[in-house]
């Protein structure tokens, strides 16, 4: 399968936002049905000053557009005030029927190429901590980052806020409150769903609820994922296995027993 990556131009708006819809469309973090917000998302970074057209890629197979990535600026805020300019791309998509066969790790690191060569030093995410590790990234609080709406212990930032380091000693001595554009927080359901009429009709995604896990699991393991407060099983998947093996009542049956309900019902945990 010979996958061509090149920069995104304006014939590709819609077959990119149809794409991330495609993809992200079960991507609901509550029980009730929505429709995937990916696509104004996009549109909208596009004329945001943080956006990054040269790290703005797309993944063609035989002239088909199959995957993208889309990179805006953030950056660091120190105890002393100094910004620091980082990274984080966010979506990264690949159309169903061509994921799990690497096109999606071949835009980030293409990208990741590029952008040492433009001069960053390092891509900050919210991601899955069973897929991104894969790729290199390691733990933000293992670097003294914290997301800015956090409270002030580093600890409390879970596993799925990540950091990939574009060159060795790219963070010695920044650390601090991580910001990006609040473009990522401003997108009402309202203008989600008028954005979403130039596309074809969907059927709406009916979440699965996290019961499905819990009801095959201990009591005290029920108890501890259940203060998680996670309502599905898209919402599970921001949580490593490290993170749930950590709480009290959680053992090796209970890991194997989610990792099979996940299977079941097509996602994917664990390390």
């Amino acid at each position: 399968m010979e996958i061509t990556i090149r920069p995104e131009t304006p014939a590709d708006h819609y077959a990119v936002e149809n794409i991330a819809r495609e993809t992200f469309w079960d991507d609901s973090w509550e029980l009730q049905p929505k429709i995937s917000d990916m696509p104004l998302l996009i549109s909208r970074l596009r004329k945001c000053p943080s956006y990054i057209p040269e790290l703005h890629f797309v993944a063609e197979l035989d002239g088909k557009i199959i995957g993208h990535i889309i990179y805006t600026k953030s950056y660091i805020k120190d105890n002393k005030g100094n910004k620091h300019e980082t990274l984080t791309f966010g979506p990264v998509s690949v159309l169903p029927g061509y994921q799990s066969k690497g096109i999606g790790k071949k835009l980030i690191l293409h990208s990741f190429a590029e952008a040492k060569r433009l001069g960053y030093r390092a891509v900050l995410i919210f991601g899955y901590p069973s897929y991104y590790p894969r790729v290199g990234f390691k733990y933000a609080k293992d670097f003294g980052i914290k997301p800015a709406d956090s409270d002030n212990e580093y600890e409390t930032a879970d596993d799925s806020f990540m950091i990939y380091l574009l060159y060795d000693g790219a963070m010695n001595g920044i650390h601090g409150e991580y910001h990006i554009d609040p473009v990522y927080f401003d997108l009402k359901p309202e203008d989600v769903r008028e954005y979403d009429k130039k596309f074809p009709p969907k059927e709406l995604y009916i979440p699965v609820s996290i019961d499905v896990v819990l009801s095959r699991l201990s009591p005290k393991a029920q108890k501890s994922i259940s203060e998680l407060g996670l309502a599905t099983l898209h919402a599970l998947t921001t949580k490593s296995e490290r993170e749930i093996r950590s709480l009290e009542g959680v053992d090796d049956k209970t890991v194997e027993t989610i990792k099979a309900v996940m299977r079941e019902h097509g996602k994917y945990w664990g390390s």
